[in-house]
């Protein structure tokens, strides 16, 4: 359990931290907030066309867009390894019933979100409809940390959550990419982005491994590891985020195509386990060096995206709120059902399919992606403010969680 909390006192408690400070300073004065966020740190930056048409670099973009690329990237880390590795946690019969139900947890939301904006009339729905991503979202720390208070560490159902908060970061990545574009859409540029990790791999990661076939001491290898570090994926990752940003994509998701061409271990064993610290391929390496900066990332996110006035509670905000503590818990009860029941895939010895409800309302917690979806779903303004006050609320499906785990009469598994 120590693991677990120092793991959220690394990654989120400066996250909330940082949400607070901005709830507040935007219900004490919006306008100086607003002139915070949007402080102007470069202008007539060579970086391409921004939020305003213009090159400016504000303090807003360059944490969404700019830093929170390292946020993104250690979260493809851990679906990479789940999805490629021989162990990984997203292969095989045991992940099938985690991905149908994280399935269930993503339709949920979509359908109690779009399907109360219509209830609300057509100029309501117009105005929400685009935000239906952001009730899909798993905030993966917090909800592994409640998942563990209600379970206890040893139950099965905590490693169906991770499998399946791991799944949810998955579809999240490709639903930013596909849905969410920054700006119109150059494809053309993405060859740049996709040739910058084809060529660091092949000449960095690669061609030493072919030089150095049959021979145990891996000289080549171990010569480039010793002598440029992990400067050439850092090369590599800047082009990559440049292509991503020119070609409309996320500039957020631009160190994706990165990942897969570092070198890393034959084996994962999860971002919350202790082994995961003795390994030193270079993706583990590098990982853990960013532990810190991304701590202040979370943190500068949290200051620039949660500063919402609660004036601003709105439609979107009880959409978002509805899609998360309704949609997720009946998505994956019914979609695990099945697959557990009808599919015959069968569910974790020692899990019940009650079990799935209280899942559904520990993953119901949004917050860190719910947040930045809403920050790209939506222009600035009260829609988008109402929509990050919806995903602030998520906490509230902890406390719900714990009172269905009660309720459904949950016997703890304590390590």
């Amino acid at each position: 359990m120590y693991r677990v909390w120092h793991f959220v006192a690394e990654y989120s408690l400066l996250l909330i931290f940082g949400a607070v400070i901005a709830l507040v300073w935007a219900n004490i004065d919006i306008h100086s907030y607003h002139a915070f966020t949007e402080f102007v740190i470069w202008d007539h930056a060579p970086i391409g066309h921004l939020h305003d048409g213009h090159r400016t670099l504000t303090l807003h973009y360059l944490v969404n867009d700019v830093l929170m690329a390292l946020f993104f990237a250690i979260a493809a880390k851990e679906v990479w390894e789940a999805v490629i590795l021989k162990n990984g946690s997203l292969r095989g019969k045991k992940a099938a019933t985690p991905l149908f139900a994280t399935a269930g947890g993503m339709f949920g939301p979509i359908a109690v979100y779009l399907g109360l904006a219509a209830m609300l009339g057509s100029d309501t729905y117009s105005a929400v409809a685009n935000g239906w991503a952001i009730p899909t979202a798993t905030d993966i720390a917090f909800s592994y940390l409640v998942g563990r208070v209600v379970f206890g560490a040893g139950h099965p159902a905590v490693r169906f959550l991770l499998l399946l908060a791991i799944a949810d970061d998955a579809a999240g990545l490709i639903i930013l990419a596909v849905f969410y574009p920054s700006s119109e859409l150059a494809p053309a540029w993405l060859l740049f982005s996709f040739a910058a990790a084809a060529l660091v791999y092949l000449l960095f990661n690669w061609l030493p491994r072919l030089l150095d076939r049959g021979k145990q001491d891996r000289p080549n290898s171990t010569r480039i590891r010793k002598s440029l570090g992990g400067l050439p994926y850092v090369i590599a990752g800047c082009a990559s985020w440049y292509g991503f940003m020119r070609s409309g994509l996320h500039p957020a998701l631009g160190l994706l195509p990165i990942v897969p061409a570092i070198p890393h271990a034959d084996r994962a064993f999860g971002i919350f386990s202790e082994v995961e610290k003795y390994l030193h391929d270079l993706l583990n390496v590098l990982e853990h060096a960013l532990k810190h900066p991304v701590e202040i990332v979370l943190f500068l996110f949290g200051l620039m995206n949660a500063g919402v006035a609660f004036s601003a509670i709105g439609d979107a905000t009880w959409l978002v709120l509805a899609g998360l503590i309704i949609g997720k818990p009946v998505g994956i009860l019914l979609f695990g059902w099945l697959a557990a029941g009808p599919m015959g895939l069968g569910i974790p010895q020692g899990m019940r399919v009650v079990d799935l409800v209280v899942i559904g309302f520990v993953a119901a917690i949004g917050f860190t992606v719910s947040l930045f979806v809403a920050s790209v779903a939506f222009d600035p303004g009260p829609v988008q403010d109402a929509a990050k006050m919806g995903a602030l609320f998520s906490f509230a499906a902890a406390a719900l969680a714990i009172l269905a785990g009660r309720l459904t009469k949950i016997e703890r598994w304590d390590d």
